[in-house]
């Protein structure tokens, strides 16, 4: 009795030991899965094939319909100085277009840099939305958190958004944070430069002052404390390299 209950222990301790390390190797390949899908997004949304697209100094000093080299859907390209922030920017007919798909179409967690529907491809309305998801190592608008602090902003305040219309330069004002829900910011369809600024004096974290007689550009991404929390970083249009 004594030995069939010694040999039924190890039995049992023995299956005790497999199906305990079956759990380890199950969860060795899970957060190997997991870093692998990271880095996967992450590269996804760092692609550096994107670059042939982005337009050259002499193409943006003389920008011509025919000069433009752009991806499908693609309305802009935009560029702040010295910082992470170096992309095609998108336009769907929504703006769920493109939140899951690059800019080559394909679907992707990490999705496109894209303009407001409602606004003009070309950012010729007087406040233009452009929105990016926030993603680890500062890929798409991951680097906006970094804009919060005043040395950051201030040594990263100027930049350049190419579109077919014209190259125009961007100066960096304000920081502000902001509620998905507010159609202040979030519907910029009419909206005035009024309206903004208004909304920036009650809102900014940070707000160098705004040049009058230039358009708006904010930038947005999903951060914060709640799902509905936004950080918006505002630019103003500023004469380009081939703007009079």
């Amino acid at each position: 009795m004594k030995r069939m209950t010694a040999r039924i222990c190890r039995i049992l301790d023995a299956i005790l030991n497999t199906v305990v390390l079956i759990v380890c190797i199950l969860l060795v390949l899970i957060s190997g899965y997991s870093l692998w899908d990271n880095l996967r997004i992450y590269r996804n949304a760092d692609d550096p094939s994107l670059l042939t697209y982005k337009p050259a100094p002499e193409v943006r000093s003389g920008q011509q319909e025919e000069d433009w080299v752009a991806l499908n859907g693609q309305s802009a390209w935009l560029c702040i100085d010295n910082s992470y922030i170096d992309y095609p920017v998108m336009q769907g007919t929504d703006n769920y277009e493109y939140l899951n798909k690059d800019p080559h179409g394909d679907f992707r967690i990490s999705g496109s840099i894209f303009l407001d529907y409602r606004n003009s491809p070309d950012l010729l309305d007087d406040y233009s939305m452009i929105y990016g998801h926030h993603m680890e190592h500062y890929a798409m608008f991951g680097s906006l958190d970094l804009f919060t602090s005043e040395a950051y902003f201030n040594g990263h305040r100027t930049g350049w958004i190419a579109t077919r219309n014209g190259t125009y330069g961007i100066s960096l004002f304000a920081v502000a944070w902001g509620n998905a829900l507010d159609q202040t910011v979030f519907n910029p369809a009419n909206r005035t430069i009024e309206e903004i600024l208004a909304y920036i004096d009650e809102n900014a974290v940070i707000n160098a002052g705004y040049e009058p007689g230039r358009k708006i550009v904010a930038l947005s991404t999903c951060t914060g404390e709640t799902e509905l929390s936004r950080l918006i970083v505002f630019g103003m249009i500023t004469p380009g390299e081939n703007e009079q």
